[in-house]
């Protein structure tokens, strides 16, 4: 018994210094979600985006792969929406994710994601030990958003943020400088402490007045809305457990025409 524990010992021992060796790379056969990073291009005051994904989905599967091409004057960003969308029985495991609202009344999200290979599924043990890669998805809201409601069935809530015309600015220029820096140099997603909601935290905290400080709801977003309420940062008029539902967005979501996508789902006051 003692050998076989001994043994068991240096296979794991081995296996996480294995994985605590490996160099991250953008170069694997990724599923078709994470298979193109977009490509972003300063300016000026402008930024120029290309692969920016916009896929249609019907089942359990993407229907229809496009990329859009799209091209932005950080001035012309007016307001940052919140997402959340839980996908477990309890509330802690999420993703969070952000859309910035344009003058012109498009929209483009930024979802911090563990890239995934081809056959693989995500694993939060899998992301403590160097399995994937960091990936910035840059989509349209029918594309990031209707994935979760419309192919996982997990629900999402949007909420308005409190940023102004020229934080959103800041933040989207912070969030899109961080994407491009993933191009030149890989790193590791981890679900603690490189996931979704840090990587946001991060972001805010160069573009806030005052450092939001870590807390466990970085490393269990579910809980983000909360927190952010909390520092001011959600445009609520009572705490997000009070007003949740009213900003649950799902069934408007599978039900609303790529047209009227983004103003269907902001209908908080139809429900």
């Amino acid at each position: 018994m003692k050998l076989l524990l001994t043994v068991l010992l240096v296979i794991v021992l081995g296996f996480v210094g294995m994985r605590a060796t490996a160099v991250p790379r953008g170069a694997r056969t990724y599923i078709p979600e994470h298979e193109a990073a977009a490509r972003i291009e300063f300016r000026g005051d402008s930024v120029h985006l290309d692969r920016v994904r916009d896929f249609s989905y019907a089942g359990d599967s993407a229907v229809a792969r496009d990329y859009q091409v799209r091209g932005y004057r950080l001035a012309d960003a007016r307001a940052v929406w919140y997402g959340l969308s839980p996908f477990a029985s309890w509330r802690g495991p999420a993703h969070a994710f952000l859309s910035f609202e344009f003058a012109d009344s498009s929209y483009l999200v930024v979802s911090v994601e563990a890239r995934r290979e081809r056959g693989e599924s995500f694993s939060p043990i899998g992301g403590l030990l160097r399995r994937y890669e960091l990936h910035y998805v840059i989509g349209s809201e029918p594309d990031v958003i209707g994935l979760r409601t419309s192919v996982w069935g997990d629900p999402v809530y949007l909420y308005p943020t409190t940023a102004d015309a020229e934080q959103a600015r800041q933040l989207l220029e912070a969030v899109l400088i961080r994407a491009a820096g993933l191009e030149v140099r890989p790193e590791y997603y981890n679900t603690l402490t490189n996931n979704c909601a840090t990587n946001l935290a991060a972001a805010l905290n160069r573009v806030a007045p005052k450092r939001a400080p870590w807390r466990p709801a970085l490393f269990l977003p579910g809980f983000s809305d909360t927190y952010a309420w909390r520092r001011g940062l959600l445009a609520l008029d009572a705490s997000p457990a009070q007003v949740r539902e009213r900003y649950r967005i799902d069934d408007r979501a599978r039900s609303a025409s790529r047209a009227e996508y983004s103003r269907r789902i902001r209908a908080f006051n139809d429900t």
